[in-house]
């Protein structure tokens, strides 16, 4: 790969990407970013950046005049409650910035596309670990509008002759994460820890993760480059965790008690959630994961609690 645009790279997940990239001797990287939720500072030196939302008309022109070879496209919205009380919105920057990164990647010639998709897709279903070609129901508009990307890009990719990788993220976390991210409960409660503010937990605390540290995503995401047709992955550990063992895992860590507050369930959530990995490991050869306590020492240890 010469010249990779990276989407969002000034975000949580983008960050990480970054840096695999650098560490994996791609010397042409240029970051799209609006810079709404991103942080230039997550960007190392040597990457160029440009200042631009993905739904901008400018795009196009900038892609074709980039002439970029891959494109990983990380930038969107990704909150699911914003997603229930704003529909309109979330499809705006999740399906239209889409179509208009498409086009751009048609009248440029981009060679393949690496899309962040989610496991919210699924919704939620009895049939764990969920596998690649399970149903699709989607209990949020969130989930909805990476189900319609996803196949936007599906039959793009045919119709351009261009390769694609669709990667279905689990609960991702690590160091540099909002508290509003997607997957974002462990650096909600790393931030609560270290304010010394009891955990929320919204129902009894028995429902499910699979929780995958941004740096495998990362080197995930950096194996995909080059990688020729067009496929659908789940990036995920295949090991569920509950919510009442995050928060039992997390006191072991801190040494103290932590208090924890239960709150309603919220609409859109998923009950229970692990995906399989086996077609990331055949495809890929991706077999490595950060071991849970490692990365969420340092997800703590980046919020300032001490370890």
């Amino acid at each position: 790969m010469k010249k990779i645009l990276v989407t969002g790279g000034a975000g949580f997940i983008g960050s990480h990407v970054l840096e695999k990239l650098l560490q994996h001797g791609c010397e042409d990287v240029t970051v799209l970013d609006s810079f709404v939720s991103g942080c230039r500072n997550h960007i190392p030196a040597g990457v160029k950046i440009t200042e631009m939302d993905v739904r901008s008309p400018r795009l196009i022109p900038f892609m074709t005049k980039g002439r970029f070879d891959c494109v990983i496209h990380l930038a969107a919205q990704t909150l699911v409650p914003y997603s229930m009380a704003h529909p309109a919105l979330d499809a705006e920057i999740n399906i239209m910035g889409l179509l208009n990164l498409l086009e751009g990647c048609r009248q440029a010639g981009t060679g393949q596309i690496i899309f962040s998709s989610s496991a919210a897709v699924y919704g939620d279903n009895p049939h764990l670990p969920i596998r690649e070609d399970e149903p699709l129901h989607p209990l949020s508009f969130y989930g909805l509008s990476k189900a319609a990307s996803e196949e936007y890009i599906r039959i793009f990719c045919r119709q351009q002759h261009m390769d694609g990788t669709i990667l279905r993220f689990a609960n991702v976390y690590g160091e540099r994460q909002g508290e509003h991210g997607a997957g974002g409960v462990i650096s909600i409660f790393a931030r609560r820890i270290a304010a010394h503010e009891p955990l929320v937990i919204y129902g009894d605390g028995s429902q499910t993760r699979d929780f995958i540290y941004a740096g495998d995503i990362a080197e995930v995401i950096v194996r995909a480059l080059g990688c020729s047709g067009v496929h659908t992955l789940n990036v995920a550990t295949n090991t569920p965790l509950s919510l009442n063992e995050l928060v039992s895992i997390l006191t072991d860590i801190a040494g103290r008690p932590l208090p924890v507050r239960h709150e309603p369930e919220r609409e859109g959530d998923i009950r229970e959630s692990v995906l399989s990995n086996e077609m990331l490991r055949t495809t890929l050869g991706f077999r490595s994961f950060t071991p849970f306590r490692t990365g969420l020492e340092r997800t703590l240890a980046d919020c300032g609690t001490r370890v």
